[in-house]
């Protein structure tokens, strides 16, 4: 009975996690920064130390492994946008605001814009990008239907948090080739300002 033990085995399992969330995390820099024509499966697996059969392993496909890595980062980013507001509503709509047009400015907002335009190119990953986006969007929306107290039953509160998600993107478009921070500092105040008076 020469089998493997669960001792064994976890050891194993837990490789194989660190393996896939570095292959991932790689793939999400990869994007950022040199686009989709220059993210290779072997250009990612070289960046995380990893060997090209061993991605292959884990994402049997280029798209597989580029689809998986911005939906992981963006549960990341899910999760940390929660952490920053463990209480819930905090009456600070300027700190939520902010928060989330953070979301909208960092290396996984540039990894997914690069996603979006080789989906835009590439029907193999468009009708797949097209469903990460909007699971995406509908986690992001909720997150800030709770964090902003807004009450969904009252006529225009929906558009108007979509509103505040399409100003956070359009911002984080304009960050993508200068700094903006002076600019997105003071709209960030104007759309919390405008959101105490809708919401």
């Amino acid at each position: 009975m020469g089998g493997v033990s669960t001792t064994e085995r976890a050891p194993k399992q837990d490789r194989s996690r660190a393996t896939r969330q570095r292959l991932l995390e790689a793939a999400v820099a990869c994007l950022a920064e040199h686009g989709w024509a220059g993210s290779t499966v072997a250009v990612v697996a070289e960046r995380a130390g990893v060997s090209r059969g061993a991605a292959q392993h884990h994402f049997p496909t280029r798209e597989d492994l580029f689809t998986a890595a911005v939906e992981y980062v963006a549960e990341e980013r899910s999760t940390a946008i929660r952490a920053l507001f463990p209480q819930g509503a905090t009456g600070d709509r300027r700190a939520v605001v902010s928060a989330l047009v953070d979301l909208f400015t960092g290396p996984l907002f540039r990894a997914a814009l690069h996603l979006w335009v080789a989906a835009s190119d590439e029907d193999q990953l468009r009708s797949r990008v097209t469903e990460l986006e909007a699971r995406v969007g509908r986690e992001t929306h909720r997150i800030a239907v709770d964090l902003l107290g807004a009450d969904e039953t009252r006529p225009g509160t929906r558009e108007t948090v979509q509103g505040l998600l399409d100003m956070a993107r359009g911002l984080g478009l304009a960050n993508l080739l200068t700094d903006d921070r002076a600019r997105r500092e003071r709209v960030v105040a104007q759309w919390a300002a405008l959101l105490d008076e809708a919401l």
